[in-house]
């Protein structure tokens, strides 16, 4: 305690020097942002123990065949294709291409080759080749060759593949982040001045919390990379998320500023009642993000960490940076006021305690739908499907699936010793698998009309590498459909009858390894952040009843928010499912401890259970809409702005989340508590013992 009097008092009376440094900090920072990698291939954070990531791998680094491009020629000679591929093939990052006239010369009529091999590289007045690349799919050379090919090719050249679909995907994610910031912090600032009296504090809310955003952002260096999820929620996130340790201290301050003489003294005790109060709240915060470094899909550890990271560094700044600003700018924020829109929630809360009933029923009969919807919504893991239909990648995928029938396209590695009848018997097996219009291998090329020598041998190190033999199978079903991942268990088996090491691999693979892994992730990232946040909020409030009531509340929220889709017909992506929840109840943990801690305030005070939670909601809601408003404004206004369907479809489901959460602390949770108070009152220490060291993890002096 001595050692938090001496912070809080050292901050307070040294406010400008704190604010230098502070700003000083900000120039390693945004060194630090500027050099963070970017990843935006999100199959790169799939396990490597398994087979799909293992044949990546070995196409990677014996095949070199992990990064391709895919470029569809319409209306143009052999002699213009020859010279447009010798272009590309100049550009860093590319090693090679491959099409039509490297399988023949010129001179030799294609009508010698095989169909499968004819109808695979051209389709009437329809050229298909494919550009070879030297990095993984996501690599920084793979995109930057994937941008300097596009510059290259005319309105009569269409490129595909994944890398093409992450260079979209970067290109648009970099062009709308600064917009992200822009919606979200007008947005924030907008809910603010409806709810707070001074004009000033909204902006010097802005600017702590966008320090410490900036800070977060900077110290990612340290851990790399990050994904194109994490850098665009990052700081949408932080700012709704950390905005409750700001409104608490303005209004402790506020308190303590009528009771002692001067402004250092009353924020040294405003900054160390906020130590003690926020510690529980953001600990609760902190162990829902870091729930989600349970998922073996890595993505899970990316946002996870980054966010956890995120809310510490908030809360030093609400202690630190804020109350600085705040002292230095105190006259100000004092003298430019105005009047508030948010009510006193007066009506509110006799409503919610005289019908504390009602409100009991109305969860116990929504609870079973909201519930049945969750666990049935329909999510999509294509991510083709997270950009618009016009970008140029979505556009070249489009003309493969329709002039080539390449919906999706499948690589099968085994080893080269397998005997040539064998390899013909088992290309046959997956020849006549449902859904597969052609196979490519090294033995098609060798047809009755072919001899051996024709075949450059450039065509031969594509399919023999290294001690493997590569077949090229394209289906006509689409990634992550239940045909395709049928098709995959069946052609597996087939394989590994044939060698016990064989792998299947590419996008259809690797997806369906994803649907695997992120369904399970699922349930564990859900039992981690509950058991995390329901140890936390025992020890908190030295109760075993209080954290299945305030677990169940903010359940019941969550259940709400994911299970709408399910009713509405909406495919949500898959991380959704996974991400949407955790940050739910981080958030909404933050809400339920505030009012709890109030009502446990009041039950001390000596008052009745109904008048203990009349004064509870009285006093606690407008901190929880002035929170919940601006996390709604800040993800709200994000998927307004968004053309990308990942991350519209994440802050859409983040911005209802905030406003379902916050109506459910409102009117759900007092009725929980008043109909268990017996309950709590038996299974609580001390709950109506007015105890001087007790814990208030969220109590806002109004």
């Amino acid at each position: 305690m001595l050692r938090v009097n001496r912070i809080s008092k050292f901050i307070a009376d040294h406010a400008k020097s704190v604010i230098v440094v502070s700003l000083l900090l900000l120039i390693p920072s945004v060194i630090g942002f500027i050099n963070t990698r970017v990843n935006y291939d999100l199959l790169s954070y799939l396990p490597q123990n398994l087979d799909s990531t293992k044949g990546e791998d070995i196409l990677d680094k014996t095949y070199s065949d992990a990064s391709i491009g895919i470029v569809i020629v319409e209306g143009m000679e052999n002699k213009d294709i020859n010279i447009l591929k010798d272009k590309i093939e100049e550009v860093d990052g590319v090693t090679t291409t491959l099409g039509l006239t490297d399988v023949l010369d010129e001179s030799i009529p294609k009508d010698i080759l095989p169909d499968e091999i004819k109808n695979q590289l051209y389709n009437e007045d329809s050229t298909m080749f494919v550009i070879k690349f030297d990095g993984a799919p996501g690599s920084d050379s793979t995109i930057n060759g994937i941008s300097k090919v596009k510059k290259i090719l005319n309105k009569q050249c269409f490129l595909s593949g994944m890398s093409a679909i992450m260079e979209d995907t970067k290109e648009l994610a970099e062009h709308e982040a600064p917009f992200y910031v822009l919606i979200a912090v007008a947005l924030s600032i907008v809910v603010l001045l409806i709810s707070m009296e001074s004009t000033v504090v909204p902006i010097i809310f802005l600017v702590s919390i966008g320090i410490g955003i900036v800070y977060n952002l900077g110290t990612n260096l340290f851990l790399g990379e990050i994904s194109y999820i994490t850098k665009a929620l990052a700081a949408v996130l932080q700012l709704g998320v950390t905005m409750d340790y700001s409104i608490f201290l303005m209004h402790r301050y506020d308190e303590e500023r009528g009771k002692w003489s001067t402004k250092e003294e009353a924020m040294t005790q405003a900054i160390k009642a906020t130590m003690t109060s926020i510690s529980g709240s953001s600990l609760t915060t902190i162990a829902g993000f870091l729930a989600l470094c349970t998922m073996d899909l890595a993505l899970g550890k990316d946002i996870g960490l980054v966010m956890a990271k995120g809310v510490v560094i908030g809360v030093i700044c609400a202690i630190t940076i804020l109350p600085a600003f705040v002292l230095v700018f105190d006259k100000a924020i004092h003298k430019f006021k105005h009047k508030t829109i948010i009510p006193e929630f007066k009506k509110v809360s006799t409503l919610v305690t005289k019908h504390y009933k009602a409100f009991i029923v109305a969860f116990l009969v929504i609870m079973l739908p909201a519930f049945f919807g969750q666990a049935n919504a329909k999510v999509y893991y294509n991510l083709d499907e997270t950009l618009k239909p016009d970008m140029s990648s979505i556009v070249a995928l489009n003309k493969m699936k329709d002039n080539f029938n390449m919906t999706s396209t499948h690589f099968i590695i085994v080893k080269d010793d397998i005997k040539s009848y064998k390899m013909k018997e088992m290309t046959d097996r997956i020849e006549n698998l449902e859904g597969v219009t052609t196979v490519l291998s090294y033995d098609k090329f060798i047809g009755p009309n072919v001899p051996e020598d024709f075949i450059p041998r450039d065509i031969k190190e594509i399919f023999k590498q290294g001690g493997y033999n590569l077949l090229l199978v394209n289906s006509e079903y689409k990634s992550a459909s239940d045909e395709l991942n049928n098709q995959i268990i069946e052609m597996t088996d087939i394989v590994k009858s044939y060698d016990k090491d064989a792998m299947v691999t590419g996008e259809g693979a690797l997806t369906k390894d994803l649907t695997t892994i992120a369904d399970q992730d699922f349930k564990n990232v859900s039992v981690a952040s509950i058991a995390a946040i329901f140890v936390i909020i025992l020890i908190v409030f030295k109760s075993v009843s209080i954290p299945v009531l305030l677990v169940s509340a903010i359940e019941f929220a969550i259940f709400i928010n994911m299970g709408i889709p399910y009713y509405t017909g909406t495919v949500i992506p898959f991380v959704a499912s996974i991400v949407i929840g955790t940050i739910q109840l981080g958030a909404t943990v933050d809400y339920a401890i505030l009012l709890t801690s109030r009502f446990r305030e009041e039950i001390r005070n000596g008052y009745e259970k109904k008048e203990a939670m009349r004064i509870a909601v009285q006093e606690s809601a407008k901190s929880i809409v002035t929170s919940g408003l601006t996390f709604f404004g800040a993800t709200g206004g994000v998927a307004l702005v968004s053309d990308m369907a990942l991350i519209k479809s994440l802050c859409f489901l983040m911005a209802r989340g905030a406003i379902i959460s916050m109506m459910v602390i409102i009117f759900v949770l007092p009725a929980l508590l008043l109909v268990s108070e017996g309950i709590i009152n038996k299974t609580t220490k001390g709950w109506k013992i007015n105890k001087l060291d007790s814990i208030e993890p969220k109590k806002v002096a109004m």
